[in-house]
């Protein structure tokens, strides 16, 4: 009896162990050694490049992997006036004082000439004057040329003019605000922080806002963050600007030994492998092997380069080594791009770990058999 224990024992032992060379043991990731070995191979479709001190200086001459960078307008001085365009809304209203009047009837001391709209020409009709040119000008300029132009037919007149802003005048702000939609621009110096906060400010729970600016058919854009910090990106707005509020829809992937394995976006402007592998929940503890962080990147054709001022593959394979100062301060300093995976694979001892359970699981079936036969 004892002798078949041994046997079955041995026979187990020798099932697991041929298991664990065939390397077909149940795991939730790559061990790095199977990647990076990969691209030793003659006919090999990707590069692994390490991440160090050494390597970021030959990493900054190479293209840039994130989409084309939209520009921005800096910001400049503007009058404190508002002028008028083609499509406001003016009224004018006439005082006279004489009896007689072409404009008044008799006891009558105003009138009022409502819904004027400026036309294309940037012109406005007046009765017995004709069309009168009012656009490019303020309030005050288009008073006195109306004056002017009415003290000819009545002599003791007065002239007031308002007016409604039409869209030359006015701005949309579209979505990530608290009360999106089309706002006058009470002067020339109405900026997009002044749009932002008549509309309400950014809504709460948006990941990284990015504002999207569209003027004359030209998109412009930059994040929040970047607006607030500096002063000079506050642009000034003209009449008919589109202004648009979203999340950073960049993201990028984790899998394998860590923390999270998910989607994430972009919670700042710049992400480093760093602040990646915090967001991502570090590396599982148990499983993961700290010196074996990979990031997965894929290059456009166009930034391929032969003399290594870019990528000679398109598919590139970074390795990350957190156990080492170097290590961890090129992962502070090395950014990560839209799309870009981020592997943890596991620690070569898993694969240890887990024979020996399998082992230990089939000692105590043995045992069981034991003493069921016993």
């Amino acid at each position: 009896m004892v002798k078949f224990r041994i046997r079955g024992v041995l026979g187990c032992a020798l099932i697991v162990f041929g298991l664990a060379g065939c390397e077909i043991l149940p795991r939730g990731a790559a061990v790095e050694r199977e990647i990076v070995q990969a691209a030793e191979g003659e006919q090999t479709d990707f590069a692994v490049h390490a991440v160090t001190r050494d390597f970021l200086a030959v990493l900054d001459d190479w293209p840039n992997p994130q989409p084309a960078h939209l520009g921005w307008i800096p910001a400049s001085g503007g009058a404190r006036t508002q002028v008028i365009a083609t499509g406001d809304m003016l009224e004018v209203t006439i005082w006279d004082s004489s009896d007689s009047s072409l404009l008044s009837a008799p006891g009558q001391r105003a009138v009022q000439i409502q819904a004027l709209e400026v036309a294309p020409d940037g012109t406005i009709f007046l009765p017995y004057v004709g069309d009168t040119p009012v656009a490019g000008m303020t309030l005050q300029v288009a008073r006195k040329t109306l004056h002017e132009a009415i003290e000819r037919i009545v002599p003791s007149s007065q002239v007031q003019l308002t007016m409604a802003e039409g869209r030359s005048n006015s701005v949309d702000l579209i979505g990530g605000v608290g009360a999106p939609g089309s706002y006058p621009m009470p002067d020339r110096n109405f900026t997009l922080l002044n749009l932002i906060a008549l509309g309400g400010g950014v809504q709460t729970g948006l990941t990284n806002p990015q504002v999207r600016l569209i003027r004359a058919g030209d998109i412009y854009g930059t994040s929040i963050a970047r607006l607030y910090a500096d002063p000079r990106r506050n642009t000034l707005l003209r009449g008919g600007d589109q202004v648009i509020v979203e999340e950073d829809r960049r993201y990028f992937l984790s899998l394998g030994a860590a923390g999270q394995q998910s989607q994430h976006r972009f919670v700042q402007d710049d992400i480093s492998a760093l602040d990646a592998i915090s967001i991502i929940g570090g590396v599982e503890s148990r499983r993961g092997n700290p010196g074996g962080v990979l990031i997965l990147r894929e290059y456009p054709q166009n930034a391929l380069r032969a003399d290594g001022t870019g990528p000679n593959q398109s598919r590139v394979v970074f390795t990350l080594d957190l156990t080492s100062a170097d290590g961890l301060f090129s992962a502070r300093n090395f950014h990560l791009a839209q799309g870009d995976l981020v592997l943890v694979t596991e620690s070569p001892i898993t694969s240890a770990q887990t024979i020996f359970g399998l082992v230990g699981a089939v000692f105590g079936l043995a045992n069981q058999s034991s003493g069921l036969a016993d």
